[in-house]
């Protein structure tokens, strides 16, 4: 099976830089800012942190910033660990790793790796604006 090469992430939570966490600052580390955006989706208040959905409606927009990460290997690996994915039981993860297309401030778009809300979000909170910060 050929490897994936797609190197980008879009952020909209806890991994935007004006969050104060150790992963956030690792992700600063090991990656490049490369714009503001966002993807079709709907963001939800979880517990102290977001959760966003995918939507087809091109009126629904989750907003962040898009990321170049520098060493693939070593980055997603932690963060799909901080995300909660196991790929020993992929049904109990808290998010899944998905390749979506966002949409850059600049008018430009790319294939990036985002994580989606993988539990139910009926009892969750909508953030209408689309934004966490």
């Amino acid at each position: 099976m050929k490897k994936d090469k797609t190197n980008y992430l879009f952020v909209y939570g806890t991994l935007l830089k004006g969050f104060n966490n150790e992963m956030s600052h690792f992700l600063a580390e090991h990656s490049q800012f490369v714009e503001k955006g966002f993807f079709n989706g709907e963001l939800y208040e979880v517990a102290g942190y977001p959760g966003a959905i995918l939507s087809e409606k091109p009126t629904d927009k989750v907003y962040g910033s898009v990321y170049k990460v520098l060493d693939a290997d070593l980055v997603f690996k932690a963060l799909d660990t901080y995300e909660g994915i196991d790929v020993n039981a992929p049904e109990l993860d808290l998010y899944k790793r998905l390749k979506v297309k966002a949409y850059m401030d600049s008018g430009l778009s790319l294939q990036t790796w985002v994580y989606i809300y993988n539990r139910p979000i009926t009892s969750l909170q909508k953030i209408s604006s689309g934004s966490y910060l």
